[in-house]
């Protein structure tokens, strides 16, 4: 696949789940009542969205001008990291969430570091701008993992039990 149609679908479908992410949000006004739960909605929704805008310069810089998509991506990836470890300080105690977290900082710091440091992909045998597309592939995918955990996981289990509770 050529790499400027992957980032152009890859864009769609991020800015598609991020619409997706908030119309889930909006059935769960108790998500946005806590503090720390509206913290960690505002992490999924960064999952989303920071890819989505670093597919965007990619398509705009492209292999013509990688000066453009390069310091975009360092740019977004550092307010991604930055914005990801300051959740993850106040998430410690979640056993699901922290680990995805640490994994997102990690590819953020990954995705600067290639994004300042080009010379890096060659070493595993990538152009520059693969080796961002597959972290950014995994970025979603955690972020995917997120929206999981927030659909069956602990809190949905909660809720049926309050539903339960109250029916009964």
């Amino acid at each position: 696949m050529n790499i400027a149609t992957f980032y152009a679908l890859f864009s769609t479908t991020c800015f598609t789940l991020v619409g997706l992410w908030w119309n889930v949000v909006q059935k769960h006004d108790d998500w946005m009542c806590d503090p720390a739960q509206r913290r960690v909605v505002g992490g999924v929704y960064l999952s989303f969205l920071l890819p989505g805008l670093m597919g965007l310069f990619a398509q705009v810089g492209g292999d013509e001008q990688p000066q453009i998509w390069r310091s975009a991506f360092v740019v977004l990836a550092v307010v991604g990291c930055a914005c990801t470890l300051r959740l993850l300080a106040r998430t410690r105690g979640d056993g699901f969430v922290a680990p995805h977290q640490a994994g997102a900082a990690l590819l953020y710091a990954l995705i600067a570091v290639v994004g300042a440091f080009p010379e890096i992909a060659g070493h595993v045998g990538l152009r520059p701008i693969q080796a961002e597309a597959l972290m950014l592939i995994a970025m979603v995918v955690l972020g995917h993992a997120l929206v999981w955990r927030f659909m069956v996981g602990e809190g949905r289990f909660v809720e049926e039990e309050e539903r339960a509770a109250s029916s009964g």
